[in-house]
């Protein structure tokens, strides 16, 4: 694990305006516009009280990576245009606030060599929403303009909350969580 030294003044400023944890966790969020290769496994088997359909299980996988490629993107370059259609509700206002904060700041985030093991826990027996456990892993690097001001080795679990739309399923909830 490399880590770089923290820009005092940058990093600082981002804490006073907004709190540590809020800096962290909008950084925890991006995701490979830098490394655009989500890696992901999905573990259907202990869903229930309804069974994953095995169509089901690839188009929640393919659109659950494509959620983490935007966010990636979003946190990045700071822009709001890659949220638009993977995430709706709840999810979607937070990731745009954390986005905003960071343009406040002037900071940016991206994550490198990230690595998803979700597990599907809950699916609805009417097929309306799944509920995911995602343990990441990646590196987490905070930029300043074209400089990183620190790189750390993260481990994160969220709880994902999904619902089908017209043409994908979406995340309504993105919740980061100390472990399982």
């Amino acid at each position: 694990m490399s880590r770089m030294p923290i820009a005092k003044g940058h990093f600082r400023s981002a804490v006073r305006i907004f709190g540590l944890g809020t800096v962290l966790l909008a950084c925890s969020f991006s995701s490979g516009a830098a490394d655009s290769s989500v890696r992901l496994q999905l573990d259907v088997s202990k869903a229930g009280p309804r069974a994953v359909e095995s169509e089901t299980e690839q188009v929640i996988l393919r659109d659950y990576r494509f959620a983490w490629t935007s966010i990636a993107q979003a946190l990045e370059v700071n822009t709001l245009d890659p949220l638009e259609g993977p995430f709706v509700g709840i999810a979607k206002k937070e990731l745009e606030d954390r986005i905003l904060n960071q343009r406040r700041t002037g900071l940016s985030s991206r994550y490198v060599d990230q690595n998803h093991k979700v597990q599907a826990v809950f699916y609805a027996p009417e097929g309306d929403v799944i509920e995911l456990h995602d343990t990441a892993e990646y590196q987490l690097q905070i930029m300043d303009g074209n400089k990183s001001i620190h790189v750390e080795r993260v481990v994160a679990h969220y709880v994902v909350l999904m619902n089908p739309a017209a043409d994908r399923w979406v995340i309504r909830q993105l919740q980061a969580v100390s472990q399982f």
